[in-house]
């Protein structure tokens, strides 16, 4: 019996001021709030209705993780605990129940459901799986942790544009690519 693919969100409480600040910075908080949380429910609500994974929020801050009025109901919620991203990325890793992970943002409007299947298709033959953004980043990472979960985000350089490299040098060259998407980061972004 094969174990069950997980898809976990990368979340923050949609709150007033502290979601998107750049693109606050260009189009306002109260946009920038909108569009987050827009974004995030229609998100969770196209990718969680797919028998092909276990849909997951993983939630910064912690507290809010309890707090129901800000999650789309009826998703598991994880605290992602503190640190860098790469920190909490890691911790998510190693948390959650056995079988692949994926974990993507919730600032990406182009996810459809076939770029989270060809995410998880290819951990059927690599160890593991990014998803480029333009800017340098990734809207997706995937490790199939078996064996064990592998400590790929040791030494990233975070909001640097060279989180793609940095991540990929600790990959061995064991992974695979999906295609890429846009993050939205700023006005221009949208």
């Amino acid at each position: 019996m094969s174990l069950p693919n997980h898809l976990v969100i990368l979340a923050k409480a949609p709150r007033f001021g502290t979601v998107k600040t750049r693109l606050a910075a260009d189009i306002g908080k109260t946009a920038a709030l909108r569009f987050y949380r827009n974004n995030l429910t229609q998100l969770v609500r196209r990718l969680s209705r797919d028998p092909r994974w276990i849909t997951w929020l993983a939630v910064t801050p912690d507290q809010s993780a309890g707090v129901d009025g800000f999650w789309p109901a009826g998703v598991p919620r994880l605290r992602q605990g503190p640190g860098d991203l790469g920190d909490r990325l890691q911790r998510v890793m190693n948390l959650m129940p056995g079988g692949p992970v994926c974990i993507l943002g919730s600032d990406i409007p182009g996810i459809r459901r076939r770029h989270v299947a060809d995410g998880f298709k290819a951990l059927d033959s690599k160890q593991a799986v990014l998803g480029p953004t333009p800017d340098g980043g990734y809207w997706l990472v995937g490790l199939k942790r078996r064996p064990t979960v592998p400590q790929i985000f040791d030494g990233v350089r975070w909001s640097s544009g060279h989180e793609f490299d940095d991540t990929v040098s600790n990959m061995d060259g064991r992974y695979a690519l999906v295609e890429t998407l846009t993050d939205v980061d700023t006005a221009e972004d949208l």
